[in-house]
C-alpha cells in the first residue's frame, strides 16, 4: 500500500547559528521551549560547533547550525535538516 501525508500547517524556525538573543525573528514558542529546558544551545565553543539539544518525543535530539526547528501539531518541537524540509514543505502565505 501506498500513503500520502496529509497537508497540515506547521510552524517553523531556520537557526543561523547565532546566539537566540542575536538571530532575527524568534518565534515565542522557541523563547517558551529554552525557559522550559526542552531547548538547549551549547554556545562554548566556536559559533560553527554551536548546536542545540531539543527534547522531542522520541528523546533528545540534536540541532546543527542552518537546521529548521519544526512545531509540529501537538506543539512537540525537532530538529529538521534543510534539504528535507524543503522538499516536505512550503511555505503558507500569511
Amino acid at each position: 500500500m501506498k500513503y500520502r501525508k496529509k497537508p497540515l500547517v506547521i510552524e517553523a524556525w531556520q537557526w543561523n547559528g547565532n546566539l537566540l538573543e542575536n538571530c532575527k525573528d524568534v518565534p515565542q514558542w522557541i523563547w517558551d521551549a529554552e525557559e522550559e529546558d526542552d531547548l538547549k544551545l551549547y554556545d562554548d565553543w566556536e559559533p560553527e560547533d554551536r548546536f542545540i539539544e531539543i527534547e522531542t518525543l522520541e528523546g533528545t535530539m540534536r540541532g546543527e547550525i542552518g537546521d529548521y526547528i519544526i512545531k509540529g501539531i501537538q506543539g512537540e518541537l525537532y530538529p529538521c535538516k534543510p534539504d528535507i524540509f524543503l522538499k516536505t514543505y512550503e511555505e503558507v502565505p500569511e
